[in-house]
C-alpha cells in the first residue's frame, strides 16, 4: 500500500500506530524526534507523514515548516498527532504547514479514515 512515516516519541504511541498501520498493509518508517523525521522524509520521500507535535531535538512544528518549504517534499500530507486539545490549536497546526490534526489520545477510526481521505483509499 503506502510507505508512512511515524514520528512520535511516546514508544506506547509509536508501538500502536505502527502495528496498526503495518496490519493495514502500510510500510511503517520510524522516527523518534524532529530532525530524524526530517532527515527521513528527506531520504525516503514517505506518501504521508504522523507527526507529533511535541518532540525532542526539533519538535514537529519546526520539522513540519522544514518539510513543507522542501520543493520535493511539499506534497506530502502531514497529519499533526497532539495532546494540547486547547482551543486555536488546530489552526496553529494548520498554519505550521500540516494538511490535518488529531487530539490525542487517538481515536483509531478517524485516524484511519483521514489516512486514507489522504492516501486516496475508499473503503
Amino acid at each position: 500500500m503506502a510507505t508512512i512515516l511515524v514520528i512520535e516519541d511516546n514508544e506506547m504511541n509509536l508501538d500502536m500506530l505502527s502495528r496498526r498501520l503495518s496490519k493495514r498493509g502500510h510500510e511503517v518508517l520510524i522516527a523518534t524526534d524532529g530532525a530524524q523525521g526530517v532527515e527521513l522524509a528527506q531520504q525516503h520521500k514517505p506518501d504521508l507523514i504522523l507527526m507529533d507535535m511535541s518532540l525532542p531535538v526539533m519538535d514537529g512544528w519546526q520539522a513540519t515548516r522544514i518539510i513543507k518549504a522542501n520543493p520535493d517534499l511539499k506534497h506530502i500530507p502531514v497529519i499533526a498527532l497532539t495532546a494540547h486539545a486547547i482551543a486555536g490549536d488546530r489552526e496553529k497546526c494548520l498554519a505550521a504547514g500540516c494538511d490535518e490534526y488529531e487530539s490525542k489520545p487517538i481515536k483509531f477510526p478517524e485516524l484511519m479514515a483521514k489516512i486514507d481521505h489522504f492516501l486516496g483509499i475508499s473503503e
